[in-house]
């Protein structure tokens, strides 16, 4: 059990420190050949922070473990809005300013609701991966003109500025990019592997252990990217970052891992699971779109009730898991 501890948590070091090398230099070389700032901020930046999902997904569902991949994309996703969402409004109260923000709350809302439809006959099958992989590609194409036109999108704004605060010379731009594509599939590897050997020696399904540790371990590059983002102020960097990552774990991280393997979705997946994926994405779009005037906004006490909503389904899924059939 000692060398799986291990494992999870060396993996979990290396996750975090190559998803922050890769999207650095990523996005340095994306500037380098000016590729604009709005669509380094949507389209880069998303892909790279759900690096670390898509890699542990794919693994896991060649290995045999597609519980642990779906457990891994649906359960960053509560973390990323529950906790990670929490935390940074914490830190400072999140204003949402950014038209193509606005555009993305409802596309992620029916996303989730695509998402649940597919799966509510108990499966995913290649069929149903592929349509995901589709909407993805669609959703990739109007990321690329939203960006390609630009504009004074405060999105725009915000990742331009972080790209000059970081600016590198394009040769260590591209060597972070290898170094950290290496070191993100070796230390997806271990995790997995770590998440494996825990899971059947506690005799738990390879879902709960993708919904917890997994899930949090590879959110931890959307942690300090939004915390970091909202202590300089830029709100909607911090919320890009997870509606971003949300968007690629649904349809990307999930499609990939349903083509390479079509998985089995238990009952307690669409009736305790999903429904809380589906529910705090409706909390998210209700915050951050703003009504009757309102402007779109998670504040300090808003932040408390996501972080309580956390919690309170985490400690149901710990105290309610079913060991592993």
């Amino acid at each position: 059990m000692l060398m799986p501890i291990l494992a999870v948590l060396a993996g979990l070091i290396l996750l975090v420190w190559s998803a922050d090398r890769f999207v650095a230099g990523a996005s340095t070389t994306a500037g380098h050949f000016s590729v604009p700032p709005l669509l380094v901020g949507m389209v880069i930046v998303g892909f790279g922070t759900s690096a670390p999902e898509m890699v542990v997904s794919t693994l896991a569902a060649s290995q045999g473990n597609p519980g642990l991949a779906l457990g891994n994309a649906w359960g960053s996703n509560i973390v990323n809005i529950a906790l990670i969402l929490g935390v940074t409004a914490l830190v400072a109260p999140i204003l949402v300013q950014s038209m193509i923000l606005r555009k993305e709350l409802p596309i992620l809302t029916a996303v989730t609701l695509l998402a649940g439809y597919l799966v509510w006959d108990g499966g995913l099958s290649r069929a149903d991966a592929w349509v995901l992989l589709g909407v993805f590609a669609v959703l990739v194409g109007w990321s690329i003109f939203e960006g390609m036109r630009g504009g004074s999108d405060a999105l725009a704004t915000e990742t331009a500025a972080e790209l000059q605060a970081h600016a590198m010379p394009l040769s260590r731009s591209l060597m972070w990019v290898g170094v950290g594509l290496v070191v993100l599939v070796g230390s997806s590897q271990l995790l997995v592997w770590g998440a494996v050997q825990i899971a059947q020696s506690l005799g738990v399904s390879d879902l709960v252990i993708g919904l917890t540790v997994v899930a949090v371990g590879t959110s931890l590059p959307e942690l300090a990217s939004c915390v970091a983002a909202a202590r300089k102020g830029e709100h909607d960097i911090a919320l890009g970052n997870v509606l971003g990552s949300n968007l690629f774990n649904s349809l990307a991280v999930v499609g990939i891992a349903g083509v390479i393997a079509p998985m089995k979705v238990d009952a307690e997946v669409l009736t305790r699971d999903y429904p809380v994926m589906l529910g705090l994405t409706v909390v998210l779009f209700l915050m951050g779109w703003g009504f009757r005037k309102r402007q779109g906004r998670i504040n300090r006490l808003e932040a408390l009730a996501l972080l309580a909503a956390y919690a309170g389904y985490t400690g149901y899924l710990l105290t309610t898991m079913a060991p592993a059939a």
